[in-house]
């Protein structure tokens, strides 16, 4: 892209600020996919449940914070459009997190950024001491 190649050279906490900006970012993808495959994870429990129950069985849906008095087969196919839902979102949230962290990889190349202790994450981290884990900390370095 021509107009990031103009931009004016940042500041090195300008760079440290964007870049812990886009880990942010990264984390709160990584916390809204674990959130929904928990969600999608309870749908398929209760999908499950219900559909082994009598169609014309009562059950009760939470909606809006409201309890409401259903029929199994009243709420069965709004579960399973539900589901679906959230599969699909987390098919786009995974694409997400995906770019965002090329992204953040990008970046980090770009402005030659190195994160202390990546290596032992990297290599495997031989050791599970308190001096091992005291090293491994994130901590950010320019050449």
């Amino acid at each position: 892209m021509s107009t990031e190649s103009a931009k004016p050279a940042l500041s090195q906490g300008a760079i440290v600020a964007q870049f812990q900006q886009l880990r942010n970012e990264q984390r709160n993808l990584a916390n809204s996919l674990n959130t929904l495959e928990m969600d999608l994870r309870e749908h398929k429990n209760v999908i499950e449940t219900l559909e082994a129950a009598d169609p014309d069985r009562k059950c009760f849906r939470q909606i809006g914070g409201v309890l409401c008095e259903r029929t199994v087969k009243e709420v069965l196919p709004q579960l399973v459009e539900n589901k679906d839902f959230i599969a699909k979102t987390i098919n786009m949230v995974t694409n997400d997190l995906s770019k965002k962290g090329s992204e953040l990889n990008k970046f980090k190349e770009e402005h030659n950024i190195r994160i202390c202790g990546e290596h032992l994450v990297a290599e495997g981290a031989k050791g599970d001491d308190a001096e091992d884990k005291a090293e491994n900390r994130n901590v950010l370095a320019f050449n």
